[in-house]
């Protein structure tokens, strides 16, 4: 018996850890992680991000909240890194597994930008594993870029990368919520329409490209340490709820009105925030109204990321996505009609597929989210910087 035992725990300290890492969970760090955070870009990442399920902003059973503590950040996999939906006064209810995702995604492609950019490679495509999608970069390089020195072309290409990881992990969460509007499935349950654009989806993805840039540029902490100070940098700057039964009590103050339903296959997502920052360049957050611990808190609107500064060195970038899923069809005939061709440029067809989405929610849950409809209420908007 004893030596059956120790049979089976040799097995186990053997292939648990080779089963971890072939699940993406990765218990030896990247190289890139140990070293200072804002050495990242240049070092690089060994894998892609591992990947996270985020939960609806909704009081039903099935679903985590959170509060002030979220844990220890991980690239990889850890035990003690905390995800679910926080309430945080100026950002509304946040999901902190589509934030951290952001976060990474955004640190991994600016690494793997300016992997390229280096190179000089004239383009490359990504793609996250929970989407059939790839999205494809082109680079336009300026003329004298092989015959700067090493050390200028380095330091030119960061700040590229950190222009181009921001702007493609956007984009890329973005499109997820698109394709899960029109009925693409990444788990195969029929409750991932509810998820679409949900009211807390895109400002929780756009925060965590803006936190990933911000810890970026931390010179002391490695990687993780420097995601987890800026996490609680920036959650406390919203404002966020102590615990996680403050974060429910809110959530649970919307059933009827934002969404119904108890059950997760018996659930009705009616509040949908379709702002992506198209028509400002900024995302506004849908807070919960009259929240007694946020007296006369004022939404804290950010701007989504851009390509503008690409301009300033001589580069240029065209970012299209190349649908593969089977609702692809669907959303390809809405921006070329009968005769569709097989690319959505970003830059000039999100807008259109954004406002078919909008007028088809409104037909759906009211004028409210009819592109045209005009506000009845006044907006109060405090701009961060």
């Amino acid at each position: 018996m004893k030596t059956h035992g120790t049979s089976r725990l040799w097995l186990v300290v053997v292939l648990l850890p080779l089963a971890l890492t072939a699940a993406g969970c990765g218990l030896w760090p990247d190289s890139a992680r140990s070293g200072r955070a804002s050495g990242v870009i240049r070092e690089g990442f060994d894998r892609i991000p591992r990947t996270r399920y985020g939960c609806y902003a909704a009081a039903i059973p099935g679903m985590t909240f959170v509060g002030s503590d979220l844990g220890t950040h991980s690239y990889r996999w850890s035990l003690f890194e905390k995800g679910g939906i926080a309430y945080t006064c100026r950002g509304g209810h946040i999901d902190i597994t589509h934030m951290r995702i952001g976060i990474d995604w955004t640190a991994y492609l600016a690494a793997e930008s300016y992997k390229r950019l280096m190179r000089g490679d004239p383009g490359f495509s990504c793609k996250m594993p929970v989407d059939r999608s790839r999205t494809h970069v082109r680079i336009s390089y300026p003329p004298d870029w092989d015959d700067l020195p090493d050390e200028q072309r380095s330091a030119i290409a960061e700040k590229v990368a950190l222009a181009l990881g921001p702007y493609l992990t956007f984009t890329m969460v973005s499109w997820h919520e698109i394709t899960t509007w029109y009925g693409y499935k990444c788990m195969g349950i029929p409750v991932e329409y509810d998820s679409a654009f949900s009211w807390e989806d895109s400002y929780s993805n756009l925060l965590g490209t803006r936190i990933a840039l911000q810890a970026l540029q931390d010179t002391e902490r490695p990687y993780d340490e420097a995601v987890t100070v800026a996490i609680d940098e920036e959650m406390q700057r919203l404002g966020v709820l102590p615990s996680a039964r403050q974060a429910r009590r809110v959530s649970r103050a919307m059933k009827g009105h934002w969404y119904s339903g108890t059950f997760l296959l018996l659930f009705d997502m009616k509040k949908r925030n379709f702002d992506i920052g198209l028509d400002d360049g900024r995302v506004t957050p849908t807070c919960v109204p009259d929240v007694a611990q946020c007296p006369d808190c004022e939404p804290l609107s950010y701007p989504v990321p851009t390509l503008e500064v690409l301009a300033e060195y001589g580069f240029s970038a065209t970012v299209e996505i190349e649908p593969r899923e089977w609702e692809k069809d669907r959303i390809l005939r809405i921006v070329f009609g009968d005769e569709p061709q097989k690319r959505i440029n970003v830059e000039t067809h999100l807008a259109v597929i954004m406002d078919r989405i909008q007028r088809e929610a409104a037909a759906k849950y009211g004028p409210e989210y009819d592109p045209d409809h005009p506000q009845t209420e006044p907006q109060y908007v405090l701009t961060g910087m």
